[in-house]
């Protein structure tokens, strides 16, 4: 049964400058984030994915944003795509999350399905 979905938009151009201040990438996105999008020829279009994910989590969730507490979950690339990581309990224990992400013309675009019983 789907128990919530969340869909988000990021631009990548805002991501871009959010990424030229000092400390952001370090404050918003994990290690493991981080490394993955710096091996890119286009690290703003996954540092863009990666939180329009969460923001499409935490819709899906009912939470908002301020709701996913620091380290409470990073996304990580799969050859089967991308995956949440939890570092903290935000789902029941019969509950799982699907990710989409996509970038194209500027934007990255994140869907998630929270399914349970």
């Amino acid at each position: 049964m789907i128990k919530g979905v969340g869909v988000d938009l990021c631009s990548i151009e805002r991501m871009k400058n959010a990424l030229e201040k000092k400390g952001f990438a370090e404050r918003v996105f994990s290690a493991e984030e981080i490394a993955y999008a710096e091996s890119t020829s286009c690290p703003e279009e996954h540092f863009a994915a990666a939180f329009a994910a969460r923001e499409a989590l935490a819709k899906a969730l009912k939470i908002g944003l301020a709701g996913l507490e620091r380290g409470s979950v990073y996304v990580r690339r799969t050859e089967n795509g991308p995956v949440f990581v939890f570092g903290k309990q935000l789902l029941a224990a019969n509950e799982r999350s699907f990710l989409s992400v996509s970038h194209e013309d500027g934007l990255a675009a994140a869907f998630v399905v929270i399914e349970g019983d």
